[in-house]
């Protein structure tokens, strides 16, 4: 078997492999949007916040609307964006317009509207993340906004997508005639931010310690042996004093800070802590590279 057709044969499972995840990721957000949001006349902005209105209006399916307001973007992004986004955006729509259409039919699963809101958005945000993940794309705002870039590259694409959203929001709740549309909708779609974050930055993240004392060498033996945790010594400078010191940056587990404080303040009680999240580290203790 030649190069080539080994590398087709890669791709062609890539592909499978990105499609079925699609799949998953379409059908979670049709059951989020059709089961918890929509019935409840709540919205997480996009091309669906649209359609929810609509269909309250002329009964026609979520999906279908979704499907014909993306139809103008699909013709535009293959000539702007890129025949791959194209293709993706093409397919995750398509999934997704069908998973809504099915979804409508089946009675939704709750009509409290702080149930539906807290799953809704929650079930959305997890379908979207695995959709997002397999480089796909259902269309709406994030393929306006990607198109609206390639003409303002200096516009951001988050940036783009929240405003959008917004006044998407904004329409639901004119249209509803109730202020705690947008409230929940608001709430909604900070869950789902939430959601992504914990997907692509994950939930076990670590901890960060900046330590200034002079008994700085005392405090890394003691970590480095109690907790079996390396630290750096960083060169710093005390401005208010002139005074030249060492900082040790040390990187750590959430459960482990307890302990570390606990060995810094039995050295030294006037220890300065700083302690900060870190949302990603690679390397011997952590993830690998």
């Amino acid at each position: 078997m030649n190069f080539r057709a080994k590398r087709y044969i890669v791709k062609a499972k890539e592909f499978s492999l990105d499609l079925l995840k699609m799949t998953i990721g379409t059908l979670i957000m049709a059951i989020g949007i059709e089961q918890f949001l929509l019935p409840n006349q709540l919205s997480t902005g996009g091309f669906s916040g649209i359609g929810t209105v609509v269909y309250y209006i002329t009964e026609i399916p979520v999906g279908t609307t979704m499907l014909v307001l993306n139809i103008p973007l699909f013709i535009i992004a293959y000539f702007k964006v890129g025949k791959k986004f194209f293709i993706n955006a093409v397919i995750g729509t398509f999934l997704l317009s069908y998973f809504l259409n099915v979804f409508q039919k089946i009675n939704s699963v709750t009509d409290d509207r702080i149930l539906a809101c807290l799953y809704g958005s929650t079930i959305v945000g997890i379908g979207t993340a695995i959709v997002l993940k397999a480089n796909g794309s259902t269309g709406g705002t994030e393929l306006l906004a990607n198109v609206i870039r390639k003409y303002n590259p200096e516009m951001k694409t988050g940036t783009l997508m929240i405003i959008f959203d917004t006044l998407i929001v904004i329409a639901n709740t004119i249209f509803f005639k109730d202020i705690e549309i947008a409230l929940y909708s608001a709430l909604a779609i900070y869950i789902m931010g939430k959601i992504l974050d914990i997907f692509f930055e994950g939930i076990d993240f670590a901890k960060m310690l900046l330590i200034i004392s002079p008994k700085w060498e005392q405090i890394s033996d003691a970590i480095n042996k109690e907790l079996k945790r390396g630290s750096t010594a960083l060169y710093g400078k005390g401005m208010y004093k002139k005074q030249e010191k060492n900082i040790l940056l040390c990187v750590m587990s959430r459960a482990e800070i307890r302990e570390a404080r606990k060995i810094i303040e039995d050295i030294d009680s006037s220890a300065f802590i700083i302690i900060t999240n870190a949302r990603e580290v690679f390397g011997e203790g952590f993830k690998e590279v």
